[in-house]
C-alpha cells in the first residue's frame, strides 16, 4: 500500500522549555486538502514551520512519501523541500520586483535561464488570473491580488504539495472567496495536494476534506476528520469553534 504522502508522527512542538503542542499525529492523503485549525496562539502555523521545514521538532517527525524528514541529512531535506510551495499569511512578495520578477525569482534561483524563467512567470500568474499585470509592482494592486501573486510564486515549481497560511487574512469577504475557489481550481486541475493553515469557518467548510483542531489549553490536538462531522459530533470546543455563525 502506498504510503501516505504527508505523516506527521507523535511530533512535539516546543521552544526552549516551553512546549506549544505535543503528540500531534495525522496523515494527509494525495490530492487532500487538509485543514490545521484552532483558536489564535495554538500553534497553527508553527505546526505549519516544522511541516516545511523551517522549525525542527521537539519530538517526532514529518514523513513525506514514507521518508523521514528530520532524520534526513540537510542535501535531503532540500531536496523534499522543493516538493512543495508555500504562500505566507501576507504574500511575501518582494516590493521592489514587479509581479513576474518576483514569480521568476525561485526559478532563476533553482538554475532556469532568465528567459524561460520569465515564460513560466507569466504562464502561472495567468494561472491565478494576473495575466496582464506581469510589470505591475504589489503597492499597484490589491490585497487579493497580492495573495494570487504570491500564489504563483508558491506554483513556480511545480510543487506536489501546496502549504497556506492563513490565506485569508486582511481579505474582504468576496477576495476570500475567490482565493477559496481559485485553491479548489488547483486542485481540481493539478490535483495539488493542500495544507490549509487558517481560522475561517467558510474556507474551512468549503475547501476542507479533513481537519485537525489544536487545543491552546490542552496543548495537543483534540480532534481530526471531516468538518462537517467535527462540528456535530466532537469535543464541545470544536463544537463551539464550528459553530460560530452557523452554515
Amino acid at each position: 500500500m502506498e504510503p501516505a504522502q504527508i505523516e506527521v508522527r507523535d511530533l512535539t512542538m516546543a521552544y526552549a522549555a516551553h512546549v506549544v503542542q505535543r503528540d500531534i499525529g495525522f496523515t494527509v492523503g494525495r490530492g487532500e486538502i487538509f485543514v490545521i485549525m484552532g483558536d489564535s496562539g495554538c500553534g497553527k502555523s508553527t505546526l505549519m514551520r516544522h511541516m516545511i521545514g523551517l522549525n525542527r521538532p521537539k519530538a517526532g517527525s514529518v514523513f513525506y512519501g514514507g521518508e523521514d524528514f528530520w532524520a534526513a541529512d540537510e542535501e535531503r531535506r532540500e531536496q523534499l523541500q522543493h516538493r512543495f510551495g508555500v504562500l505566507y499569511q501576507y504574500a511575501a512578495l518582494f516590493t521592489s520586483m514587479t509581479l513576474e520578477e518576483n514569480v521568476a525569482l525561485p526559478l532563476t534561483e533553482s538554475g532556469i535561464g532568465a528567459r524561460e524563467a520569465a515564460q513560466i512567470a507569466r504562464l502561472k500568474l495567468a494561472l491565478v488570473g494576473l495575466a496582464g499585470f506581469e510589470e505591475h509592482y504589489p503597492a499597484e494592486i490589491s490585497g487579493g491580488m497580492k495573495k494570487r501573486g504570491g500564489l504563483a510564486r508558491a506554483m513556480a515549481l511545480d510543487p506536489e504539495i501546496l502549504y497556506f497560511d492563513e490565506p485569508s487574512a486582511g481579505l474582504d469577504p468576496l477576495s476570500s472567496r475567490r482565493l477559496d475557489d481559485l485553491i479548489l481550481e488547483l486542485r481540481e486541475s493539478l490535483g495539488t495536494t493542500i495544507v490549509l493553515v487558517t481560522h475561517e469557518l467558510p474556507s474551512i467548510f468549503e475547501l476542507g476534506d479533513k481537519a485537525v483542531f489544536l487545543d491552546a489549553e490542552k496543548k495537543t490536538m483534540t480532534a481530526q476528520g471531516k468538518p462537517s462531522e467535527l462540528r456535530d459530533d466532537s469535543d464541545p470546543k470544536v463544537r463551539a469553534f464550528l459553530s460560530r455563525g452557523r452554515l
